[in-house]
């Protein structure tokens, strides 16, 4: 089909991927009628279920994205290297493409996608691909179409195959009308990006097909995610990366929202740290199928003054983008997760002087690297 290719042709362009096993009995979805894909009845394909004591089959879609490369070196860590797939549809570097299994996955290609689950036999999906805020609002049917239609088919398979699906939520899922510091879990939400209504559209979605088909399904609203192994992928809190580069390389940031913009953050390693506790968590222990989770909240200024610690010379100018800064206007200051910490005992390692050292620590060392070479 054109569209389809079309569609498929701008992802490769422009997607950006952003970003556990226990022994429950999942509910055999038998009843998926509404969905076109439904597979008949008398089909056969290989199912697999695992106790406690095996290692879940894991897929990662969207897999070269922020999260999805360090995902992987953690679960393959735990779970071992081959039972751990990662898949994007852009080619991975050779230190991602050596360090285990990667295929080739497009999840708007429902049949390529289901495919993979069942001659893998996949029994945990984590679904990364997305295009984030300040891309999905430039190129608003591609968001729609990575965004949503990506989603359902990753539902669908899911459910027919009984797989403990993860799908990251967001900050971007709350707008202007959400009660913003601090944002509880169960609240209005509005969001005006093309990116926050996908998000709430996919918590929902798992949230009915958990209840209607038994799917075991498992989300997080990620804060802004700070990483150090991966570039700025066009999300508004990326200038929390981007101000660490350019203090290595040149001691001169410019920051493109307000000095007082007071966003919820995390570094990656809390962020991982966290959506595996989450997928190993009992069912029973799960009171809700959607958590907040967060480690710090601040300003850029205040990212700045802790900054200079370690680059006093920094020179630091704003030059707001007026995009950006509306939707993080729109945005929570604060995430109350309590209900994680309660239910699954959630409780994040870095504060803010020591994610300013840890990346300095990681890209110092590598700045110097290149340097000598």
């Amino acid at each position: 089909m054109p569209i389809a290719r079309n569609v498929s042709r701008a992802v490769s362009q422009l997607l950006q991927s952003s970003g556990c096993g226990c022994g429950v009995s999942i509910v055999p979805v038998r009843c998926i009628g509404v969905s076109p894909r439904q597979v008949a009845s008398d089909a056969s394909f290989h199912s697999v279920s695992f106790s406690e004591s095996d290692h879940p089959r894991v897929l990662i879609t969207g897999g070269l994205g922020q999260l999805g490369v360090g995902l992987a070196k953690l679960l393959r860590r735990r779970f071992g290297k081959n039972n751990v797939i990662l898949s994007d549809i852009r080619k991975p570097a050779d230190n991602v493409f050596y360090s285990g299994p990667f295929i080739y996955s497009d999840i708007l290609d429902y049949k390529n996608l289901r495919e993979i689950v069942v001659n893998n036999r996949i029994t945990w999906l984590f679904h990364y691909s997305a295009l984030l805020s300040a891309v999905g609002e430039a190129n608003v049917p591609l968001a729609r179409a990575v965004n949503i239609t990506g989603l359902h088919n990753v539902l669908d398979i899911a459910a027919e195959h009984n797989l403990r699906l993860f799908v990251p939520s967001t900050i971007g899922a709350f707008g202007p009308s959400s009660p913003r510091d601090p944002t509880p879990d169960l609240c209005i939400q509005r969001p005006r990006t093309i990116y926050g209504v996908s998000k709430v559209h996919a918590e929902l979605m798992g949230e009915y097909y958990h209840y209607r088909y038994g799917l075991d399904f498992r989300c997080l609203r990620y804060p802004g995610i700070i990483s150090a192994d991966s570039q700025p992928g066009g999300g508004t809190t990326d200038y929390a990366v981007q101000i660490f580069h350019d203090a290595i390389k040149t001691s001169k940031f410019q920051c493109n929202l307000k000095p007082d913009t007071r966003l919820p953050m995390m570094y990656i390693d809390d962020c991982l740290k966290a959506t595996l506790e989450v997928m190993e968590a009992p069912a029973e222990a799960l009171s809700m199928r959607t958590y907040n989770i967060s480690a710090m909240s601040f300003t850029p200024e205040e990212l700045v003054q802790e900054v200079r610690k370690h680059v006093p010379e920094l020179q630091v100018t704003y030059n707001v983008d007026a995009v950006r800064q509306a939707i993080a206007d729109s945005w929570p200051m604060n995430f109350d997760d309590s209900n994680a910490r309660r239910d699954w005992g959630w409780k994040h390692d870095y504060d803010l002087p020591e994610l300013v050292s840890t990346m300095f620590s990681f890209l110092g060392s590598d700045s110097r690297i290149a340097q000598a070479n």
